[in-house]
């Protein structure tokens, strides 16, 4: 492959010049020397990299993605939606792992910067009275002032865009779903503890059994956002007998581990208790399992057009975009019945 310099040297021009031209800069050169430089690169079959590129370009065709967990199916989901749409725009998708730290986000937005992405996507939920956010805060806005986009797919106050659902809706309504079937006890096994997505779901589900005039069978279980929390939550129930009517769970991966172990304990599901969970990721519809279907690959796409489409604006009018507004797109959800759930009758 050749390189910038041999079509320099092919077209008689300084290497500066060639550069100018072949990167679309605004510098004034003549059009004879422009078509000089243009035909001695289509010669040589001449191909700029998109580290070139991005080094004389306000933005790289880079999307980054900010995730909580890289091993969680949810952003798998979010993940392929931002990469369809990021793809066929030409645009190039970077995942990256935070592991639910902030410090760690902060940190991968500065290599975004550093790699002028076009935008980044922050995936997963903040935290309760987080001594970070003023630091993420200010990182967000020097990223917005340097022309990168960010868009949030949680509740979170980052000054940005935010594509989401309502998580105490998703709660509150799986939750009244159980209440319809004639559960009146019901454990809901939480998410990790002082992330805000863990707290509105918990609050859905006791606001929830609290209209219903059920708080007192409401009964929270510590647990996780993983299948062995799950798991774990479920034997601490069975060993303190009677079971509830039912177990939500805060994903759909803390339910699976509920549902295991409960089927080794020889316990029969739905006969004598519900299951149910939220998300509606692919392993929910493989077990049976009664959730809520949330639009994660649509929230992951509607970020990535976010991105572009602000992109390709700011290109077309030759100047830096500026932060934009913070608007917020809350997007529908959806109970799924299935077969972990049954009616509750009493004798």
């Amino acid at each position: 492959m050749s390189s910038l310099v041999e079509v320099a040297r092919e077209a008689g021009v300084a290497v500066s010049t060639a550069s100018r031209v072949l990167s679309g800069s605004d510098h004034p050169i003549s059009a004879k020397t422009r078509a000089k430089v243009l035909e001695a690169a289509e010669r040589l079959e001449y191909s700029p990299s998109a580290l070139a590129r991005a080094m004389v370009s306000p933005h790289s065709r880079l999307v980054g993605v900010l995730v909580s967990d890289i091993d969680n199916p949810y952003f798998s989901v979010i993940a392929r939606g931002v990469d369809d749409v990021a793809t066929r725009a030409g645009y190039v998708t970077m995942l990256s792992n935070v592991d639910r730290r902030t410090a760690t986000e902060i940190s991968r937005l500065q290599a975004m910067r550093d790699y002028r992405a076009a935008g980044v996507v922050f995936a997963g939920s903040g935290h309760e009275d987080d001594p970070q956010t003023p630091n993420l805060l200010k990182a967000v806005r020097r990223a917005q002032e340097q022309g990168v986009q960010t868009v949030s797919l949680a509740e979170r106050d980052l000054g940005c865009p935010s594509v989401v659902v309502d998580n105490r809706a998703v709660a509150h309504d799986i939750t009244d779903h159980l209440v319809s079937l004639g559960h009146r006890r019901i454990a809901f096994i939480e998410g990790p503890p002082g992330m805000t997505v863990s707290k509105h779901r918990r609050e859905g589900f006791l606001t929830c059994m609290a209209t219903a005039g059920l708080s007192e069978g409401a009964h929270c279980v510590p647990g996780g956002f993983h299948h062995e929390a799950g798991h774990a939550a479920t034997l601490r129930l069975i060993a303190r007998r009677p079971l509830p009517d039912a177990i939500l769970a805060a994903n759909d991966e803390v339910a699976v581990g509920a549902l295991s172990a409960l089927r080794r304990a020889g316990i029969d599901v739905p006969g004598e208790i519900s299951v149910a969970g939220m998300d509606d990721l692919r392993i929910a519809e493989f077990v049976g399992l009664t959730t809520v279907s949330l639009p994660l690959y649509e929230m992951g796409s509607l970020a990535a057009r976010h991105i572009i489409d602000t992109a390709a604006a700011r290109a077309g009018a030759s100047r830096t975009a500026d932060p934009g507004g913070a608007a917020t797109t809350v997007l529908s959800h959806r109970v799924v019945a299935r077969d972990t759930t049954a009616r509750r009758t009493y004798a």
